[in-house]
């Protein structure tokens, strides 16, 4: 059955509503943190992962981040910067970045919904694991980089075409 079988046929529709159906039906922890916002924790292969969707009508945008705690020594923040733009060099959709102050790498994406635009829960879904699968394929080459002493090119070699676990 497809995912839009489960919903009403309504242009009202919320984004967020949608996303909060869409955790209901994969039985991810999540809680809707404001009427344009929810969190939930979906579990990978290599770790669970925090995603946050945010709706924002002032860009008509739908915001992703799905984040995982990294503590990376200091001395190797300048390879972890150059696997940073060697992943996004092989990422089409969305984007990886570190922010520092809290310890967390972080993957981002923004659908675009302007003119009245409404995103369909396998769009939604898709975007979802879009997120999990590029963070579980390049969460090992983040971790030999970091821990493993290899360089970014090495920790590359072991990134997998296509991540599996349960998104």
């Amino acid at each position: 059955m497809a995912l839009t079988e489960h919903y009403i046929d309504s242009d009202e529709l919320h984004p967020i509503d949608v996303v909060e159906n869409i955790a209901e039906l994969h039985e991810w922890e999540f809680d809707r943190i404001a009427d344009d916002q929810i969190a939930m924790a979906v579990e990978g292969q290599w770790r669970t992962y925090s995603i946050t969707l945010a709706w924002s009508a002032f860009d008509e945008t739908l915001r992703l981040i799905c984040t995982f705690e990294m503590e990376p020594p200091e001395e190797k923040m300048g390879r972890v910067y150059e696997m940073l733009n060697s992943v996004n060099d092989l990422c089409w959709s969305g984007a990886f970045t570190w922010w520092g102050e809290q310890k967390l790498m972080v993957y981002r994406y923004g659908l675009v919904l302007a003119g009245d635009q409404v995103a369909g829960s396998e769009q939604i879904d898709t975007l979802i694991k879009a997120a999990v699968v590029s963070c579980e394929r390049f969460y090992p080459a983040f971790q030999l980089v970091t821990w493993g002493d290899r360089t970014p090119d090495e920790a590359l070699q072991i990134a997998m075409a296509e991540a599996y676990g349960r998104a």
